[in-house]
């Protein structure tokens, strides 16, 4: 896919989390890897459901703008994606939004640790809790650094959730199954009905994973 193509993808992505109210005003943010070394990235500032071609923005692995004289900044946050690349060369995109249900475990500071779909087992495993950190700062790469090489989602304590895959709408559809595993388990605990997957159907659920040689990495710590 070309860059031009990929912009429009992504473009579509920022309306998707608007729409399904993942994000609100000018939250989340969205990267996505086309080079060795660049990268697509939303502007700070702007509605995700709103976006224009000029406010996806062209950087480094250090965040250094390739655009000239662009019109729009790239996201403050983008330092929290580029941890994610530095870590894993096999990521491609990365999303972080504030989905409500999932933002809602990570405010209490709560993993989401109750292995009850299939489907999440699947793509998401336990899905750990980073530590609170101030947005935009330096204090957020380093608070995500103990669960990149192991998950492929994080909640980010009192912030959000981010999410990553080998290309942007794989990072996207885990950001799906997140909210949708947290409004479960949500609605679940309300009715007193959480029964838990057993050691053995989750090793069988990770043979299937194996056979269908699903991307990614899932931890169970």
């Amino acid at each position: 896919m070309n860059k031009e193509l990929i912009i429009d993808q992504l473009i579509d992505i920022g309306k998707r989390l608007w729409q399904r109210e993942y994000v609100a005003a000018n939250d989340g943010n969205i990267t996505v890897k086309i080079g060795d070394d660049e990268y697509l990235v939303t502007a700070a500032g702007v509605s995700k459901g709103f976006m224009t071609r000029d406010m996806i923005i062209t950087v480094n692995g250090k965040g250094k703008v390739f655009d000239k004289n662009p019109k729009y900044k790239p996201s403050s946050e983008v330092k929290m994606h580029l941890e994610v690349y530095k870590m894993r060369d096999d990521i491609g995109s990365v999303v972080h939004a504030h989905p409500p249900f999932a933002t809602a475990y990570a405010v209490g500071g709560n993993a989401l640790n109750k292995l009850i779909l299939p489907e999440a087992i699947l793509t998401l495993g336990v899905v750990p809790v980073a530590k609170y950190a101030t947005p935009s700062t330096m204090e957020i790469p380093e608070s995500i650094q103990p669960y990149v090489n192991n998950s492929d989602a994080i909640l980010l304590q009192n912030h959000g959730a981010l999410c990553f895959g080998i290309d942007l709408e794989t990072a996207y559809f885990r950001m799906e199954t997140l909210e949708h595993y947290a409004k479960i388990l949500h609605i679940a605990q309300q009715n007193g009905l959480v029964k838990c997957l057993d050691e053995k159907q989750i090793n069988d659920l990770m043979k299937v994973r194996k056979d269908l040689n699903i991307p990614g990495r899932v931890s169970f710590d």
